[in-house]
């Protein structure tokens, strides 16, 4: 039991089991999921830069305060006592995130994760400063020089910059932005307000410039479980290799195989060429090196290599490897679904326009089901749909009424600890402390009054009693009833109640008054 084990095991060669991740250099291509995520980034980034400079009611539209413990989102405020109803968001979010996977695979991971929203503009910049792919690979591959001193370090200014904005933006949802712009100058910041924008800066600059597809694949849970929101008829982006298999290059003209007399391959064969292919790839492929999990086959199970075939025998896959180069994570579609794969349809461009060129019809990748792939019939409404789909239906109108019908005021009634009862001549007094919300964005003055359950002749002091409480306010207002000595004994329930002056709320709260036993 005191033997020491190697920690190396693996082989006789003493290669370690963690390598470092290469570096993925997706290729820029142009077409229409291309536009959409360029659109869902303006959108998304558009909204994140903006919000908290928007002004509403004379407020910034959209700010978390927390030491005053409210939420303002645009008209609406939310307090603590609102919490049921973030609870209730919440479920709709995640109920939200599992329709849309059930029904059409990664589309939050391809298209508005913020992971993937700020990969996106980093790469542009990359792009900007360093060029498309190839310039990319060749300026990393080169020696340190004077260009490449200037195109890296203005890359990461650039980050680095960007980061800085998107970190104070953050802070900005939490403190007034503008306080917060006409302070920087000075730098007036406290401590908490700079370490947060540091920190979400750097996070920024390391998640989205340097560990980019690495988040998606080793930190982020989602890739990992969407296995059990899929099924063979959820949406996927897919290579159909009984039109495409056996891939590889040919002469000019070739019609594709639905125009010919080969036809579509049958399952088991196009299968069976798509794991070969990939244990035994082409130079081309080889080159590329793609990464990935492919699951075609039992662990260990070996392939041959593919024999070469004639022309005719060929199917529509050219072997371009351009839905590899497009890729931002760096998988080859053609090995089947994988889990690395967020479902961003560049792969979809990069082949649609390859298939374009050599005058072939579109679509041999595309989003499909996996049914649908395999010549079966697909449904896309399903048993899994319709219940997601009623289930986001009850929350979400839940969820309206909830924050369209709350009271506008929170009132509570506590009983003076110190004494049970205190004797004043000939009358018997309880004190209480009356603590009211007002929720709006007005000036509240309410009216108390007090209900006792049975014919105890109390009477609150002062009556009839009104409480003035300013706008977004919390006040504590001392309140006593009192009742003569002769007619009260023991315990009694009584009820405060307390409205507003216009009528616009009201509110019952129940307590106890005490006398002697």
């Amino acid at each position: 039991m005191n033997k020491r084990i190697d920690i190396d095991l693996l082989d006789s060669g003493g290669d370690s089991a963690y390598v470092s991740e290469r570096k993925v250099y997706p290729r820029d291509i142009s077409g229409r999921f291309d536009r959409m995520r360029r659109l869902a980034v303006f959108w998304l980034l558009g909204m994140y830069y903006l919000f908290p400079w928007l002004r509403w009611d004379g407020r910034q539209a959209v700010l978390f305060d927390l030491p005053a413990r409210k939420f303002h989102v645009f008209g609406l405020t939310f307090w603590p006592q609102d919490f049921s109803l973030l609870a209730i968001l919440l479920i709709v979010l995640a109920m939200t995130l599992f329709f849309a996977t059930a029904l059409a695979g990664r589309l939050w991971c391809g298209y508005a994760c913020p992971q993937t929203v700020w990969t996106e503009t980093f790469m542009w910049i990359e792009r900007w400063t360093e060029g498309d792919r190839g310039k990319r690979m060749k300026l990393d591959a080169g020696p340190w020089n004077r260009e490449k001193i200037l195109r890296k370090g203005s890359k990461h200014v650039l980050w680095l910059l960007f980061a800085l904005w998107t970190g104070f933006t953050f802070v900005g949802f939490f403190t007034p932005i503008t306080s917060l712009a006409m302070r920087l100058p000075a730098l007036d910041w406290n401590g908490w307000e700079t370490f947060w924008v540091l920190f979400y800066s750097l996070a920024t600059w390391g998640n989205a410039g340097i560990l980019r597809e690495q988040v998606c694949k080793y930190m982020c849970p989602y890739a990992r479980f969407q296995s059990a929101m899929f099924d063979r008829d959820t949406l996927i982006i897919a290579y159909d290799p009984l039109r495409g298999e056996p891939r590889g290059p040919r002469r000019k003209g070739l019609p594709s195989v639905l125009e010919r007399a080969r036809g579509l391959l049958d399952i088991r064969t196009a299968y069976d060429y798509v794991f070969r292919a990939s244990q035994h790839p082409s130079a081309a492929a080889a080159r590329l090196n793609a990464g990935g999990t492919v699951t075609l086959a039992a662990a260990g199970e070996e392939a041959l290599p593919l024999p070469k075939f004639e022309p005719d025998q060929l199917g529509d896959c050219i072997d371009c490897t351009m839905c590899v180069q497009v890729c931002p994570v760096g998988i080859d579609i053609r090995n089947g679904l994988q889990y690395e794969c967020i479902a961003c349809g560049l792969c979809i461009d990069a082949c649609d326009e390859v298939m374009d060129k050599v005058g072939m019809p579109r679509g041999l990748i595309r989003y499909t089901t996996q049914n649908a792939l395999d010549g079966q019939p697909a449904r896309i409404l399903r048993p899994r749909i319709v219940v997601y789909a009623i289930l986001l239906t009850v929350l979400v109108s839940a969820w309206t009424w909830g924050v369209f019908h709350r009271s506008p005021l929170i009132a509570d009634v506590l009983r003076d600890r110190n004494a049970l009862y205190r004797e004043h001549g000939d009358r018997i007094d309880n004190g209480y402390t009356l603590k009211l919300v007002n929720k709006t964005d007005v000036d509240r003055s309410y009216k108390v009054r007090i209900e006792p359950a049975d014919r105890t002749p109390l009477a609150l002091s002062g009556a009839p009693l009104a409480v003035k409480v300013p706008a977004g306010a919390v006040i504590a207002h001392e309140l006593e009833v009192g009742a003569p000595a002769d007619t009260v004994r023991g315990r009694h329930n009584l009820v405060f109640i307390i409205e507003a002056e216009d009528g616009s709320a009201s509110v019952r709260v129940d307590s106890t008054f005490f006398g002697p036993m």
